[in-house]
């Protein structure tokens, strides 16, 4: 074969396939397809309008070694390729059915000539595949140029669209993804693991492909962290069954480098698929294919993340051999443990309350296979730590339980810094144990600088200090470790709030709204619109929350600091009498009670209600310092003296 030839594309309908390139365009924008979609494919194209049957499918892409379910697997498989074509079994426009039999590729496909198509991104790859399109006969070459013309004629209204799209979401593409084309700070390569597909056909095994993401990343984050950057999990998994082409995904993610792959597994056993991809030419540098015991999991993915090493070495400007430092914890000493821990994780990442609660029991259940599982004490101690928060109970109910699950994560295995920056968030909210704190977030960062949370919490906690630049410098940082984080760009919002940037942190929260409307962490934009004075902005969006989540405390709460700030006595008065029947039926946080009864311009009422706050460990203390809100107190002598209680005050 010819290099000519060797660089063919087919055409069929509105999409082009490059065989050798493994690449699927639609309208000349690429399309994200897996390795078994895109393989039955090519085995239809050896054969169009002709029937490939479900046995030559077995033989040629289930090895007979392979111990999956085929049928599920091929089923699966052709339902992706269908999803990527918008193509459906019961009207096909390009893959028809032939039940019990096989499958038929049943739209026209034409060839296009090298001098039409677009280049091979990897002519090494799939020989046996152009072999297969170069079989195809009778194609009409003379179409070639009406489609180039096409293609160009599409390109100003793609141009416009695109441009459109940028316009609309602008807020929040100026903080986050545009701001990931940049080069990340310190000349660092960055590297992102998309989410592993689950090839199993079962939804249920999603904790486990899930898993292995995580740990891809975790592994992959301790390689050489001065020079290679990992996004973080909230980031990448946005693209999970997602048809984005990669350059969409270098591009918003900011990456030099792709990993992605599947996983397969059945009982004991695991097969993993990786290809490693450089995004400035789409150039497959790595691809590997492991067939383990599901015991040998943890040794695969250091396997994996050290063949990645040795093929980025020399980008990284290294000529000896990068091996990882150290495992970031102890492995369990069963698969049943790690197996369950997974599960907790799945159920942690869903960050609500009945995520947590379910995340606590795998965690326990893990714990009570290997009692010497630092990981899973460390995921017991972010669950309880995170719950109280997100049920408003008492964080006296929740907070010694994480104490007690993160001390145990860290005599098991001092390295662990998950371990370190669940302590530093306990001892910051419950204890206001501020060197402590702080010295916990800096040894998590110090034993993974790629940890996003780390960062991300320490900025927080630098807020409630006042240190406001180095707050933002880490929220950046965090940003570039995951730059889709709705959380992380919410509370870059919270630091220019509390800074008193008002403008500009409503202009964030609004961005950040415009991608979830009901986005929980966003309710301080109606603090800042407080303070701007723009009191309709702030009832419209308490009334847009209550009519979403119900009455409850903050809205009351929020409802009484509005109407109070604006001179609306009344109407604060009886928003305060509501929140306080609440209470006398259900016990909340006092520190809600206290922001009501401020805006009515009770004082004596609010510092009542801020030491049961105290008293309690309401989370609200943390921010005494840097709230605004709490301006009209802070020459009270006894405001004064809480401060000083808190450790926020000298």
């Amino acid at each position: 074969m010819n290099n000519a030839s060797s660089r063919d594309v087919l055409q069929f309908g509105v999409f082009q396939v490059n065989l050798s390139a493994r690449e699927l365009r639609k309208h000349g924008i690429r399309i994200r397809i897996a390795g078994q979609p895109f393989a039955i494919l090519t085995l239809l194209f050896e054969k169009p309008g002709e029937v490939v049957t479900r046995e030559e499918f077995r033989q040629r892409l289930w090895p007979s070694d392979t111990f999956v379910d085929f049928e599920h697997g091929l089923n699966k498989a052709v339902n992706r390729l269908r999803q990527a074509l918008g193509d459906s079994a019961e009207n096909p426009r390009y893959v028809e059915t032939l039940p019990r039999v096989g499958y038929r590729f049943i739209a026209p496909v034409e060839r296009l000539v090298a001098a039409n198509a677009p280049p091979s991104l990897n002519e090494a790859i799939a020989p046996a595949q152009t072999a297969a399109a170069e079989n195809l006969v009778g194609k009409k070459i003379s179409h070639d140029r009406i489609l180039q013309v096409r293609a160009l004629r599409r390109w100003p209204v793609l141009l416009g669209i695109s441009i459109a799209l940028i316009a609309a979401l602008g807020p929040y593409f100026q903080w986050s993804r545009s701001q990931a084309r940049h080069q990340p700070s310190g000349g660092r390569l960055m590297l992102a693991v998309l989410p592993f597909e689950n090839l199993t056909g079962d939804a249920g095994q999603d904790y486990f492909s899930d898993g292995l993401t995580e740990e891809m990343i975790a592994q992959l984050g301790r390689l050489e962290p001065a020079h290679l950057g990992v996004i973080a999990r909230t980031s990448v998994m946005h693209y999970k069954h997602g048809q984005e082409q990669l350059e969409q995904i270098g591009r918003e993610l900011g990456v030099q480098y792709v990993l992605e792959g599947s996983v397969r597994r059945d009982g004991d056993k695991v097969r993993i698929s990786a290809q490693l991809i450089q995004m400035k030419d789409q150039t497959r540098l790595w691809a590997r294919q492991y067939d383990r015991e599901l015991s040998h999991l943890l040794a695969l993915q250091g396997e994996i993340a050290q063949e990645i090493a040795d093929e980025i070495q020399l980008t990284l400007g290294e000529h000896k051999r990068i091996d990882i430092a150290h495992q970031a914890s102890l492995p369990p000493k069963t698969s049943e443990a790690y197996d369950l821990y997974l599960k907790g994780q799945y159920f942690w990442n869903k960050r609500n309350p009945q995520g947590f609660e379910k995340a606590i029991e795998y965690f326990q259940q893990a714990i009570a296979k290997d009692p010497q599982y630092a990981r899973a004490y460390a995921g017991l101690a972010d669950s309880y730590a995170l719950l109280g928060g997100y049920t408003m109970a008492p964080q006296t109910e929740f907070m010694p339980k994480a104490r007690a699950a993160a001390l145990r994560a860290l005599e098991i295995d001092e390295s662990l810094p998950e371990a370190h920056t669940a302590l530093a968030l306990i001892v910051q909210n419950y204890d206001w144990d501020w060197q402590t704190a702080e010295k916990e977030y800096r040894r998590a960062i110090e034993l993974n600088p790629n940890y996003a949370t780390a960062h991300h919490w320490y900025a927080e906690h630098l807020t409630w200090l006042g240190r406001f630049d180095e707050a933002f410098r880490e929220s950046e940082r965090a940003r570039e470790l995951d730059p889709l984080s709705l959380i992380i760009a919410a509370d870059n919002g919270a630091i220019l709030y509390f800074s008193r940037q008002y403008d500009r942190a409503i202009e964030q929260f609004r961005a950040v709204l415009a991608m979830d409307p009901n986005f929980s962490r966003t309710g301080l934009v109606i603090n800042a619109y407080v303070e701007k004075g723009l009191f309709a902005d702030a009832l419209a969006d308490i009334e847009q929350r209550r009519r979403v989540v119900g009455d409850g405390t903050w809205s009351w709460s929020g409802l009484a600091y509005v109407y109070g700030r604006s001179g609306q006595q009344g109407q604060a008065r009886r928003a305060l009498e509501k929140l306080e029947q609440l209470n006398r039926r259900q016990q909340m946080d006092p520190a809600a009670i206290a922001w009501a009864h401020m805006a009515v311009g009770d004082k004596d009422q609010a510092l009542a209600w801020l030491e049961k706050a105290y008293s309690q460990h309401s989370n609200a203390m943390a921010t005494l310092k840097v709230e605004p809100g709490y301006d009209s107190l802070r020459s009270d002598p006894r405001f004064q003296a809480i401060l000083r209680r808190v450790g926020l005050a000298p």
